[in-house]
């Protein structure tokens, strides 16, 4: 697989400024950078080519739960969720892009410190951003794998932050599947039943209902999870099933697909060297990977509040 080479906006947020991206430079004596002690959200923007317009989704929820997270890691920082939304948009503005963006807001802890603890160990906030297009392959299908390694327990590392030393049990998963000739990583919990991805929640289509892991089931509770879940239940008339997945259903269900704000909606065409269904993306999949494009473009007026417009 090609490598994804960043290319960042023009400008960053850092230490309470707009600066030039080659000045916003975290030293290497920082906490975070020694402890893993820092949380980020990972927030699309979409182009509208019709008009030049770029819509950031679901902002306010990608920074309500950055901001609800806080409190795990012991953080206080003097930005409020109001500024956290405001820079998020100044830096695609401040960028020019006219395509695809990704904004990724960090909030960490600043100190020059040593020791492994949060309270009391001084929090900042920087942001930035990049051009990204499709992140996976959404059209012809993944072909994954179920790690050897498994998913972190919320009473070791909770996965429903998004802390950036727990990406250490993400990136062990992702680089053994794709050396093992996989597209993705499929996560078990250490009692068997299924988790997520890599870094990406799961469905699966069975019986006719479409079924996920429960918050509880050791996943980072997804802000495109929740959006796929709204859409499948009140405009596809789906019934959504949050419970325990067994690995076996893996190999059973009609469909699988992965949802997150790099996957968006990603159909699985075999898990461990068998197909899901047919091989193929299932009509489910790609009703809700179609449904899904046109509401971040806006196009689904119902929908629009989830669109924040940038120019």
């Amino acid at each position: 697989m090609a490598k994804r080479i960043i290319d960042p906006g023009k400008f960053a947020y850092f230490e309470g400024n707009y600066v030039p991206i080659e000045q916003a430079n975290v030293s290497i004596l920082t906490h975070s950078f020694n402890y893993g002690t820092a949380l980020f959200e990972g927030i699309r923007g979409y182009y509208r080519q019709d008009d030049g317009q770029i819509l950031i989704f679901r902002l306010q929820e990608h920074v309500e739960r950055l901001v609800r997270n806080f409190n795990i890691l012991c953080m206080d920082i003097p930005e409020t969720r109001e500024d956290i939304a405001r820079i998020c948009v100044e830096l695609v503005k401040r960028s020019g892009f006219k395509e695809g963006v990704y904004i990724r807001p960090i909030a960490y802890k600043s100190e020059r410190s040593l020791g492994p603890k949060l309270h009391d160990v001084e929090s900042s906030f920087c942001c930035w951003i990049m051009k990204l297009g499709d992140y996976v392959d959404i059209s012809a299908g993944l072909d994954c794998c179920v790690t050897s390694w498994r998913r972190l327990p919320d009473n070791a590392i909770p996965s429903r932050a998004k802390t950036v030393g727990s990406y250490i049990n993400s990136s062990l998963a992702s680089s053994e599947a794709k050396q093992n000739g996989f597209d993705e990583a499929i996560f078990l919990r250490e009692d068997g039943t299924v988790s997520e991805g890599s870094a990406m929640n799961l469905f699966m289509v069975i019986d006719g209902k479409l079924v996920t892991s429960p918050p509880t089931a050791d996943i980072l509770v997804g802000i495109t999870r929740n959006t796929v879940m709204e859409l499948a239940s009140k405009e596809l008339g789906l019934t959504v099933v949050e419970r325990p997945i067994a690995r076996t259903e893996l190999y059973v269900c009609d469909e699988l697909f992965f949802t997150g704000t790099g996957a968006q909606v990603a159909p699985v065409r075999s898990v461990d060297r068998r197909n899901v269904g047919n091989g193929e993306p299932g009509a489910v999949s790609k009703k809700l990977q179609d449904l899904y494009f046109r509401v971040v473009q806006g196009a689904v007026p119902k929908y629009a509040h989830w669109c924040t417009p940038v120019y």
